[in-house]
């Protein structure tokens, strides 16, 4: 007898895109404007997910901290972003995070578009950050801590200085140039 479930297009292409994702080890994915009531909500389901996989809790801490950390980057830079100039000015800023396991260990992606200019100090940051080892992070880290925040941050200045901390190895990103006002940023941390 056949299956009432003929299994479409649209049920196929879904269903590649979902096995897509695990192939690579994903088990938790969002893209789209995000707001820090929608981070909230994802980081709760997150810590969820990573408590009912029964993850090390100093190891679910590691991967709560680089996603929020990822995500509030998402927030603040993202140059794909909308905004409205009323009375109580309204902004959405749109990326993608994904969490993820290959080979027994955690990873955090981020991506989401930056100016050109955003990119060349991203890039010099994070370079500087990838080549140092865990005890010039952490005195790096106490040093920025010391000094008010950086002119064009809309944070503390050590987002991206916390990931690199947390992270089991250096970090890794990557630059794409979409058109001239617009690049694709991409970065990853394992814990």
């Amino acid at each position: 007898m056949p299956s009432v479930f003929g299994g479409g297009m649209l049920a196929n292409d879904y269903l590649r895109f979902r096995d897509d994702l695990a192939g690579k080890g994903i088990i938790f994915s969002f893209t789209g404007y995000v707001t820090e009531s929608i981070l909230t909500a994802l980081g709760e389901a997150l810590r969820h997910k990573m408590r009912l996989d029964d993850a090390d809790p100093q190891v679910t801490r590691k991967v709560f901290s680089v996603f929020v950390e990822q995500v509030q980057n998402i927030i603040r830079y993202s140059a794909d972003r909308e905004e409205q100039g009323a009375a109580e000015p309204l902004a959405l800023s749109s990326g993608m995070v994904t969490v993820g396991r290959d080979e027994g260990r955690f990873f955090v992606v981020c991506g989401n578009t930056v100016t050109p200019a955003d990119a060349r100090k991203l890039e010099a940051r994070l370079s500087e950050l990838a080549r140092m080892d865990r005890d010039e992070l952490r005195k790096y880290y106490k040093t920025k801590l010391r000094e008010p925040p950086e002119e064009d941050s809309k944070g503390a200045s050590i987002g991206l200085i916390e990931i690199a901390r947390r992270a089991s190895e250096p970090i890794e990103f990557d630059f794409l140039e979409l058109d001239a006002q617009r690049v694709f940023f991409c970065l990853k941390a394992y814990i």
